[in-house]
C-alpha cells in the first residue's frame, strides 16, 4: 500500500491503489459492525468471504509492482513495518481496555506483510522474472494449502502457520502473500521494464481518475486513518441509541 516513489509517477499504479480502498473500507465497515459493535447479525455468504480472504491480496500484488518501479525499498519497508506495528499497539490496547476480545489485535497484518515484503526484495530483486513468476506461483499455492491446516507450534504463524485458537482481525501471512507480491513484482519486471504509463493518453485530469489516483498515492495514511474515524462514528451511534 505504499506509494510509489519515483520522479515521474505511473499514474494507473496509483489509479490501481486508490480503487480497491473503497472496498477495504467496506470490508472493515461490515467487520466493525458484525464482530466489534454487534449492529447486526449477517452470516457471511460465501461470496464475501472470498472477498474478505482475497481481497487484500490485490494490494500485494500492487505492491509488488510498485517495488520495481521506485528505489529505497529497506527504507520504505522498514516504514510501512513500523506503521504495522502501530496497528498492533492500538488492537493489543483495545483488547487491554477491554473494548474487544483477544481476536481483535493484529499480529501479522497487510502493513506487516507489505513491510517484510519490501524488506525481502532487496536481495530478491537480482532473481529473473521466471524465477520470481515460479517461486510465486509455488508460495500461493503453499499458502492456499495452508489455510485450512492447524499446527501445535506457534512460532510461524507469520509464514502462514496458523495453531488452534488463533484468531486476528487482520492477518496476512507470508505465503501466500509473498507469492502475491513476487508475482506483482514479475508484473512489474516485465510490463514497466521502461518504467512508463502504459496508458500515457489517458485522460488523467478527469475527475474520478484524480479522485482515484490521490488515495492511491495517500493509501497509508489513509489505511491509518480510516479505522479511527469508522471507530468514531460506530462510537458515536453507540451513544445516541443510549440517550
Amino acid at each position: 500500500m505504499e506509494p510509489v516513489i519515483q520522479k515521474e509517477r505511473i499514474w494507473e499504479i496509483d489509479f490501481l491503489r486508490g480503487l480497491l480502498i473503497p472496498g477495504m473500507i467496506l470490508i472493515h465497515i461490515v467487520y466493525d459492525a458484525v464482530y466489534l459493535y454487534g449492529f447486526a447479525q449477517w452470516q457471511y455468504p460465501a461470496w464475501y468471504m472470498l472477498l474478505q480472504y482475497n481481497y487484500g491480496g490485490l494490494f500485494v500484488l500492487v505492491s509488488g509492482i510498485s517495488v520495481t518501479l521506485g528505489s529505497h525499498c529497506v527504507a520504505r519497508g522498514l516504514r510501512v513495518f513500523a506503521a504495522g506495528m502501530l496497528c498492533t499497539a492500538v488492537t493489543a490496547a483495545m483488547y487491554g481496555l477491554g473494548l474487544a476480545d483477544r481476536g481483535v489485535i493484529i499480529y501479522f497484518g497487510v502493513l506487516h506483510c507489505i513491510g517484510v515484503c519490501m524488506l525481502l526484495w532487496q536481495p530478491l530483486q537480482r532473481l529473473r522474472v521466471w524465477v520470481l513468476v515460479v517461486l510465486g506461483v509455488g508460495l500461493a499455492a503453499a499458502g492456499q494449502i495452508l489455510r485450512y491446516q492447524v499446527f501445535d507450534f506457534p512460532w510461524l504463524v507469520i509464514l502462514g502457520f496458523v495453531f488452534p485458537g488463533f484468531s486476528s482481525s487482520d492477518y496476512f501471512p507470508l505465503m501466500p502473500n509473498l507469492g502475491y507480491f513476487l508475482l506483482g513484482a514479475a508484473l512489474g519486471r516485465t510490463l514497466y521494464r521502461k518504467k512508463r504509463s502504459l496508458l500515457p493518453h489517458a485522460p488523467v485530469n478527469s475527475l474520478p481518475i484524480r479522485f482515484f489516483t490521490f488515495c492511491g498515492r495517500h493509501s497509508l495514511l489513509i489505511y491509518l486513518l480510516h479505522q479511527p474515524v469508522l471507530s468514531g462514528i460506530f462510537e458515536g451511534i453507540v451513544l445516541l441509541r443510549k440517550l
